[in-house]
C-alpha cells in the first residue's frame, strides 16, 4: 500500500491539475488567446528558470553523466527508425506516416517530464541530461520525417530544416539548461534578491504548465481515426517503456535518472506534435486525437509503472 500511495501521489495531483485547465476552459474562464499566451510564457520563461535554478543550485560536474544522455539519444533514434520502418511497412494509408510516426515518440518531455520529476523529487532532477539528450534530435527528426511523408510530400524541406535547426540553437529549455551548467561551473553566487526572485518564477513552471496542457485539450478529435490512434497510445505508452526500461536498470540507472527515463519513453505526445504536422502540410487529425488519448492514458500508464519501480526498489 505504501508503495501504492507513493505512485499515486505522484501522478494524481498532475492530472488533476490538467483537468482543472480544462474545466476552467468549458466554463469559458480561459480562452484559446490567453492559451496561447500562457504557453508562450511557460515556454520562453518559467521552464527555462526553472532548468536554470536547479542546475545552478547543484554542482553539475557531479550531475553530469556522459553514458545517461548518450542512452538518451541512442534509445530515442532507435525508436524513430524502427517506428518509421514499421509504419512505412505496415500502414495501408501512407498519408499519415509521418504524423504517426511523430506521435509515436515524441514525448511532452520537457513540460509533463519536468512537472512528473518535480513531483516526485521536489526538483527537475535528471531531466535537464534527458532533454539535452533527447529534444535536438526529436525536432531535427520531426522535420526530416514530416517533410518526406504525407499528402504534398516532395522531399526535404530545407527550409523547414534550417528553421529546426534554428529553432534548437534558441530553444528556450536548452538556453536556460546551458546556462544552469554554466553558472554551475563558474560556481557564480546570485545576489539574495535575484536568488529569490528566480525561485518565485521557477515555482510557477509546473502548476502553469499543467494549467495550459488541461486546457488546450479537444476530446472530440479523438474519435478519428480510432485504429491508428490506439496503435501510437499502445507504442508510446506500453511498447517504449517495457523494451527499454529493463535495459535502463541493467545499465545500473536509479531514481531520478529511471523516472526521468520513464517520462521519456512513456509520457503522452507533446502537443506541439499538432503544430509542427499543421505547418508542413499534413492533416493534424491522428495527431490530435494521439494527444488526447495519450494524455487520458498516460494517468493510469505512469502511475502503474511508476507503482512496479517503486516496488521493486529502483525509486
Amino acid at each position: 500500500m505504501e508503495e501504492l500511495f507513493f505512485s499515486l501521489n505522484a501522478t494524481i495531483p498532475i492530472f488533476l491539475m490538467m483537468i482543472l485547465g480544462y474545466v476552467l476552459k468549458q466554463i469559458k474562464m480561459v480562452d484559446e488567446p490567453f492559451i496561447k499566451t500562457l504557453n508562450k510564457f511557460n515556454y520562453n520563461v518559467t521552464l527555462p528558470i526553472l532548468v536554470f535554478r536547479d542546475l545552478f543550485q547543484s554542482d553539475f560536474l557531479l550531475v553530469w553523466d556522459t553514458k545517461y544522455v548518450l542512452f538518451c539519444f541512442l534509445v530515442t533514434l532507435f525508436c524513430i527508425l524502427v517506428i518509421w520502418f514499421l509504419a512505412v511497412l505496415c500502414l495501408k494509408n501512407k498519408r499519415i506516416v509521418g504524423e504517426f510516426v511523430q506521435a509515436s515518440y515524441r514525448s511532452s518531455a520537457a513540460v509533463l517530464g519536468i512537472a512528473f520529476i518535480q513531483s516526485i523529487y521536489g526538483n527537475s532532477g535528471m531531466a535537464p541530461l534527458m532533454i539535452i539528450g533527447t529534444v535536438p534530435l526529436y525536432n531535427i527528426a520531426a522535420v526530416l520525417i514530416l517533410s518526406l511523408t504525407g499528402p504534398e510530400a516532395k522531399g526535404m524541406n530545407r527550409t523547414a530544416l534550417k528553421k529546426s535547426i534554428l529553432g534548437i540553437l534558441t530553444n528556450p529549455i536548452l538556453l536556460g539548461i546551458w546556462a544552469g551548467m554554466l553558472a554551475s561551473v563558474c560556481r557564480l553566487d546570485l545576489p539574495i534578491i535575484l536568488d529569490k526572485t528566480v525561485n518565485n518564477i521557477a515555482v510557477l513552471a509546473s502548476p502553469m504548465a499543467l494549467l495550459a496542457l488541461g486546457s488546450g485539450f479537444e476530446g472530440r478529435k479523438a474519435v478519428k481515426l480510432v485504429k491508428p490512434t490506439l496503435v501510437t497510445t499502445f507504442v508510446k505508452l506500453v511498447m517504449f517503456p517495457l523494451l527499454f526500461l529493463p535495459l535502463a536498470i541493467l545499465l545500473g540507472f536509479r531514481n531520478e535518472m529511471l523516472i526521468a527515463l520513464l517520462v521519456m519513453l512513456g509520457a503522452p505526445t507533446t502537443p506541439s506534435c499538432y503544430i509542427m504536422a499543421r505547418n508542413m502540410g499534413h492533416d493534424g487529425v491522428l495527431t490530435s486525437s494521439a494527444v488526447v488519448s495519450t494524455t487520458l492514458f498516460s494517468s493510469i500508464s505512469l502511475t502503474v509503472a511508476l507503482f512496479i519501480l517503486k516496488t521493486l526498489g529502483y525509486v
